[in-house]
Formats: structure tokens, sequence, C-alpha cells
């Protein structure tokens, strides 16, 4: 057993979908989370950029003495975790290989869809991992970078997400993927319209659920699970903003976030 909290840290307010992920499959966990909203967003950034502002929210983390530390970032799984695999050395899980573990056993034609941000998608991080597990795959990468703004504009099931979702789907449906990626964590929040438009029988995979699955299991693994029986602590901190934080995340998260810390961590 390990009390210590679990890290997690994001370009900003996105990644509080899998900290919700991760509070209902380990609700006894302590956990602090980094919004670099300063920062963000990491997908328009370089792999270099991307790189320094993970390591630099990875360095934080650490100094809250956590045991393991999830990158709920797609952008900085996809450009910074093997490098912080090899540099630090406690456990830490990205988003990518969760999720298109999940994809690859999801679908039945061979035909998957990824959308996430311009860099996530530009990386190819999803649509190479997906064609490592299942080589037959046609794996399908579509940009949607207005869909994070539409997310914390609060417009998720508007029809200005609606006519975003049908243009940006376009190709995707004319391909007839039956399995689509959510390859950024703001997109899970979009789940109904995205439904609505690409149809029932598409199935949508969720990376935030897959990432908290494969975090209870390598928690498991290291015997690292808390042993808390008393309310767990979450810690928030952020760059930048922490009102508009509270107002997006609190959505997110159905619930108030009462602190939020702003903190600097740019010398780290």
């Amino acid at each position: 057993m390990d009390n210590r909290p679990i890290g997690i840290f994001d370009s900003g307010i996105g990644g509080l979908t899998v900290l919700k992920e991760v509070t209902e499959q380990l609700p006894n966990e302590d956990i602090v989370y980094f919004g670099d909203t300063a920062r963000i967003p990491y997908g328009t950034k370089s792999k270099e950029t991307v790189m320094k502002y993970s390591f630099q929210c990875i360095k934080f983390l650490l100094s809250k003495n956590v045991k393991a530390i999830i990158i709920a970032c797609n952008t900085a799984s996809a450009m910074a975790l093997k490098e912080a695999l090899e540099h630090f050395d406690v456990p830490i899980i990205g988003v990518i290989e969760p999720g298109a573990k999940a994809a690859s056993a999801k679908s039945k034609n061979g035909k998957i869809g990824v959308i996430g941000t311009t860099g996530t998608i530009n990386s190819e991080a999803y649509q190479k991992e997906i064609r490592e597990l299942k080589k037959s795959s046609e794996v399908i990468g579509v940009a949607c970078p207005l869909f994070v703004q539409i997310v914390e504009d609060g417009w998720q099931d508007t029809d200005v997400a609606r006519i975003a979702a049908e243009k940006y789907l376009l190709d995707l449906k004319e391909h007839n993927v039956d399995t689509l990626v959510l390859g950024c964590t703001h997109y899970p929040i979009l789940r109904y319209t995205l439904t609505k438009v690409m149809g029932e029988g598409v199935s949508l995979v969720n990376p935030a659920f897959e990432t908290a699955k494969e975090a209870k299991q390598i928690l498991k693994q290291n015997n690292i699970l808390s042993g808390k029986v008393d309310k767990p602590i979450h810690c928030y901190y952020v760059s930048d903003d922490p009102e508009k934080f509270r107002r997006i995340g609190g959505n997110i998260l159905n619930r108030n976030i009462h602190e939020i810390k702003k903190v600097d961590i740019e010398n780290l």
C-alpha cells in the first residue's frame, strides 16, 4: 500500500475528464492535478516545446510527492511520454496506448477514426499504435481544433457543435468507420453530439476511461494502491486563470472545485 497521491497533468482543463474517470475507478486515491492553463494549447506547439512543458509539469507533480503520474493530455502523451519514461523514475501513464488498445479490440470492420488536436493527429501517435496492434486496420485521423473551444464555452449540445461535427466527421462517415477514438480530453463532453452525427452503430472510445483502467492495473502491479479509508483529498493547481478553471472544471466534474492554487512552473 502507498498513500501518496496520484499526479495528473494536462495542458488545461480537459484533463479533468481523466481525473473524473480515475476517481470513479480508484475512489480511495488522493490526487494532485495540474492544468497548464497559461500555455494552452499544446496541440499547436512543436515537439521540443511540448517536451519542455511536459517535463516541467512532471517535476512540479514530483515536488508534491506523487507515486505515479498520468499524462492526461493527448498531445503530451504523443510527443513526450517516451522521453519522460526514460528520464523519470516513477510510473508514468499516457492516454494514447490505452485508447488505441480499446479501439483495436472494438472495431469489427478494421476502419477506425481518430479525432484530436492538430498536434495529436499530425504526430500520428494513435494511428501508428493502432496499426501496430491490428495491422490490417485502416486508420483515419481528423483534426477538430474547434471542439476544444466549443466545450469550454459550454456549447457541446448545441447546433454550433452539431454543425462543426458534421463538417469535421464527413470524411470518417464516408469511409464507414465503425469505431471513433476521442483523441482529446475535451471530446468526451461532446459524446451526445458525436453519437448523433456518426450514428448509433459507431463505437466511441474514451481514452480517459481506458487510461484510468490502465492506471488501476499499474498501481496494483506495483503494490502502490492507497490503503486510505477516509475521504480522498484532491488538490488543484493551474498556471493561470483559476476562476475560469473553477467555472469550466466544475461543469466537467459536476461539482464545485473549492480551492485552486496558481503556481509558476517556468523554472522547473
